[in-house]
This record gives structure tokens, sequence and C-alpha cells, in this order.
């Protein structure tokens, strides 16, 4: 039973971890270029393939702050969160 308990962990963490892929040259291009538009640099960049939309953790922003941003496959804004 343990066994079987373990496989579905190891299934479910797999699983998940095939959620994002990394934004490719392109895609990172035109997101930089979004981020720069609202004063924002930097950032890490995936594809989460799950929702269908790109990530960017703690973009550093002109006030000074970090901001998580998404971006629907168009590259447009849909949620922008400061962090704390």
């Amino acid at each position: 039973m343990i066994r079987i308990l373990l496989a579905i962990a190891f299934a479910l963490a797999a699983g998940s971890a095939l959620a994002d892929r990394p934004a490719s040259p392109e895609e990172k291009s035109a997101i930089q270029h979004v981020l720069a538009a609202e004063g924002c640099v930097g950032g890490k960049i995936e594809f989460d393939t799950d929702d269908d939309k790109f990530e960017v953790d703690k973009t550093t922003c002109s006030d000074g702050a970090q901001w998580d941003y998404d971006l629907d496959s168009s590259y447009k804004v849909i949620k922008k969160e400061k962090k704390s």
C-alpha cells in the first residue's frame, strides 16, 4: 500500500513539474518589451502550459519593488502582483 501511495505522489510531483517550460528567445524578447513599457526589467520568465500563460517572477520595476506578472499568449498583461 505504501508503495502505491509513493508511486502516486511521485507521479503527481512529476506532472506538476511539466506544467512550465522555459520561454523561447523570441517569447522572452516580446515579454521584455512589454515589461520595459511598464518600467520593469529582469525576472524569471516561463510559460505555464496548464494555464496557457506566461509567468514572470520577481521583475524589478521603476518603483523599486519586485512584481510578478502573468501574460496571455498574445503578451497582454492579465495579472500584476506586488511581491511583499
